[in-house]
């Protein structure tokens, strides 16, 4: 087993270690408006930036962002669940995560040479 780099854990008490997007999925179609309205998911260690979503009361839900470092914090609403699954899942990836290798960009180049 891996190491852990963040947790996803709802208002109900389930949790998550490095959910997947399908994990993020279930956990936010689990929501409801009375005993489990919300969900959290941070790194495990020096919560830089968090991320949550929240059941409203009008239908929907709110999803947070919010990333200290780069000192972002987004609000929003949306009510397509596996929208917001997808959209989080690609939000975390590009966060800095304690412990987690640092992603490299690629500076690749094509050295084929046409002959002449």
């Amino acid at each position: 087993m891996g190491a852990t780099y963040y947790r996803a854990e709802s208002e109900s008490g389930d949790h998550v270690e490095d959910p997947s997007e399908d994990a993020l999925f279930m956990l936010i179609d689990d929501l409801n408006d009375s005993d489990n309205t919300f969900v959290v998911i941070q790194p495990d260690e020096d919560p830089a930036w968090f991320t949550s979503v929240a059941v409203l009361d009008e239908g929907g839900y709110e999803v947070v962002r919010r990333d200290s470092i780069r000192g972002d914090h987004e609000v929003g609403t949306e009510a397509d669940i596996d929208r917001i699954a997808r959209d989080l899942t690609i939000w975390m990836a590009a966060r800095y995560i304690p412990g987690r290798p640092t992603p490299r960009n690629s500076n690749f180049q094509n050295t084929t040479q046409t002959p002449v």
